[in-house]
């Protein structure tokens, strides 16, 4: 089962395109076999959260809450680590500001 903070390897399909990639994502909640999960970007020119390497990120990433996906279950191809219970708290903190 998949939990808050899983990074995982997904496909997702962008909203201004027909193509499915395999991208990296932050996973929100899981339910009912649907995953809400939210983009990373390598992209460090972008707003979101950092994910340093040091933090378990293959390379220096910033977390999208602005690029928020779900996808069922069985598209989820591979778990690769946990975020840190503080990063799980800033994840959900600047998610709530969002949504305020």
């Amino acid at each position: 089962m998949l939990k808050l903070g899983d990074v995982v390897l997904a496909h997702v399909q962008y909203t201004d395109t027909f193509e499915v990639k395999i991208r990296p994502a932050v996973v929100l909640f899981e339910e009912y076999g649907n995953v809400v999960i939210a983009g990373i970007t390598s992209n460090l020119q972008m707003d979101g959260i950092a994910l340093k390497k040091e933090e378990g990120a293959v390379q220096d990433s910033v977390i999208k809450l602005n690029y928020i996906f779900t996808v069922a279950e069985g598209l989820i191809k591979k778990t690769l680590f946990s975020l840190s219970a503080e990063k799980k708290k800033v994840v959900v903190d600047e998610l709530v500001k969002k949504l305020s």
